[in-house]
């Protein structure tokens, strides 16, 4: 075990494949015989659920880690799939916004929880909720580096410069070693010129950030997560799980 990476997956707009990339690049990880762990900080729970865990029966979750001191460790579902972990999320998270606003140190509670997991995995994935509340500042105050999934669509990049002025701001007052892991294009489809225009446009402003890996849109990949499945699994060979297992190579070879 080498030392523990701890990766915020994170962009505010919603429907750019975070939850699907926080899953099924955590499960290639797993698949590659590394120790993962996913820490669901999203209150829609799409990771927990996604990955087959019935959020009805969860006793604890992040939610407690957060506000109530549990240990981390208390509330991790293990071996979700090979070599993956899970603490899950649960519709309580949705209070935990208001609730931290009157808590002592309050931007370091994920902080704290995670540091006593550092050994123990090889990765730490975050999937942060699509906005730049209390809980994202947790993520990015928690997290070594920033992986910023981006969609190939019309308004791709709109609103990433409040993503990376939020990123500066937690950067030069909590978290001063925080850089950008990478930026992730998904839901690419080579048969559109709009798709080719923002992968040339997000490669024009993030420069040799951006991850070689294009994450296709497929059906396979947006029907994984209804059968409580990672993509490697649900569909092993196809162009989904495929283009998940290169962008792992690619996270493992950025160290």
């Amino acid at each position: 075990m080498g030392q523990t990476k701890v990766i915020a997956v994170l962009n505010q707009k919603g429907g750019v494949g975070k939850s699907t990339t926080s899953i099924n690049l955590a499960a290639a990880l797993g698949a590659m015989n590394k120790q993962v762990l996913l820490v669901d900080l999203d209150p829609q729970g799409n990771s927990s659920s996604g990955l087959g865990i019935d959020k009805g029966l969860v006793e604890s979750c992040i939610y407690n880690v957060l506000l109530d001191d549990v240990p981390l460790q208390d509330v991790i579902i293990p071996d979700v799939c090979e070599g993956l972990d899970v603490a899950p999320a649960t519709i309580n998270l949705a209070g935990a916004e208001v609730e931290l606003v009157s808590e002592m140190a309050r931007e370091n509670r994920l902080k704290d929880a995670v540091g006593q997991m550092r050994g123990k995995y090889d990765y730490i994935f975050i999937d942060c909720p699509p906005s730049l509340g209390l809980l994202t500042v947790n993520a990015l105050v928690a997290a070594d580096k920033l992986l910023i999934p981006i969609q190939c669509e019309f308004y791709a990049l709109e609103g990433v410069t409040k993503l990376l002025d939020s990123m500066k701001r937690v950067k030069t007052r909590l978290n001063p070693s925080l850089e950008i892991s990478g930026v992730l294009l998904t839901m690419y489809d080579n048969r559109t010129t709009l798709s080719k225009q923002v992968v040339d446009e997000v490669k024009s402003y993030f420069g040799r950030t951006v991850f070689n890996t294009l994450i296709p849109r497929t059906v396979k990949l947006s029907e994984a997560p209804s059968y409580g499945m990672p993509i490697t699994e649900y569909d092993p060979r196809g162009k989904g799980a495929i283009s998940y297992i290169e962008l792992a190579k690619e996270v493992i070879s950025r160290g």
